[in-house]
């Protein structure tokens, strides 16, 4: 992140503040998800985790607007950490690490409401007699069944004003990096039309970079229900859910090929149950279907799907 303050000396991490504002923000997420619902509730279940930590699972199942949603508090440690984190950073190796999160993921029942998933995260690791190495991660995309220009448009401004305090040139490049991975390389498509990642995150101090995974956090909030709020009384048949469940298997093959956090939760022994909670409840797989072209089924991968400006 560029900016002319300089906060290089505020390097201590403050593990109890991170925690604090993550706790809070599953509250205040699943307020708001519960409230565009309008009956049913999350169900909590804390659990422990052998090698060190735990976490806090909130799921919400077969509600009136969400088929399905998690939001999941989790802060982990362990001795040593699994191939799929230190292959790639040989100077994590021989230490203590811990890793605290609010990952979610909602998928709504409504064809006309996207599913939209978000993450959070800090991550240290530390050594007797050396300097902590940490950083900070997450983001959030949207992946709708059904485009709608003013709700992509007003997802990636909410994304774009959380990113401005922090510097111009962040949410661009936040923007880009979210499209690249959230691409299905053997299929050459996005899961859906992108949002904001950031991962490795330790430049101008513990402070600043705090407050910006602060910052999009909140955003999420105000990014997605407006869009629930729209969508999710619209009335859908049979053909959109067809091509509702068609499209969520992309987002498993994503999950279960390509995403770092699904990986590295089930190599570092975390709890099954929580990691694969973003999986959708129902979903349908077709041998080289194609969408009939003029269709708003085909509009979706012409005009949605392909990376672009939404500014």
């Amino acid at each position: 992140m560029v900016d002319s303050a300089d906060n290089s000396h505020d390097n201590t991490p403050d593990m109890a503040a991170v925690k604090t504002f993550l706790l809070d923000l599953q509250e205040r997420i699943c307020a708001m998800l519960e409230a565009e619902d309008g009956s049913a509730r999350f169900q909590e279940e804390s659990w422990v985790r052998t090698e060190g930590g735990g976490g806090r699972a909130r799921v919400l199942e077969k509600g009136a607007v969400i088929e399905k949603g998690g939001v999941m508090f989790s802060q982990v440690m362990g001795a040593s950490l699994p191939a799929s984190a230190s292959a790639h950073r040989p100077e994590l190796a021989g230490r203590h690490w811990q890793a605290l999160g609010v990952s979610l993921v909602i998928h709504p029942e409504n064809p006309y409401a996207p599913t939209a998933h978000a993450n959070v995260r800090f991550f240290m690791a530390s050594k007797e007699g050396a300097e902590p190495i940490w950083w900070f991660g997450g983001g959030f995309d949207l992946t709708p069944y059904y485009g709608f220009v003013e709700d992509v448009q007003h997802w990636h401004r909410t994304a774009a004003a959380a990113c401005a305090p922090f510097g111009a040139d962040v949410y661009p490049r936040y923007k880009q990096w979210c499209d690249e991975y959230f691409f299905l390389k053997h299929r050459q498509e996005a899961r859906g039309v992108g949002g904001l990642f950031f991962d490795d995150l330790n430049e101008g101090g513990f402070a600043r970079c705090f407050a910006f995974m602060q910052a999009i956090g909140n955003a999420f909030i105000s990014a997605y229900q407006p869009i629930l709020a729209r969508r999710k009384a619209m009335p859908w048949g049979e053909r959109e859910r067809d091509f509702q469940l068609y499209r969520r298997g992309r987002y498993v093959e994503f999950n279960l090929v390509f995403d770092r956090g699904t990986l590295f939760g089930l190599q570092s022994g975390g709890r099954t149950e929580s990691i694969l909670v973003s999986m959708p409840p129902e979903v349908r797989w077709r041998y080289h279907w194609q969408p009939e072209a003029g269709t708003p089924e085909a509009a979706l991968y012409e005009q949605f799907l392909p990376p672009r400006d939404w500014l």
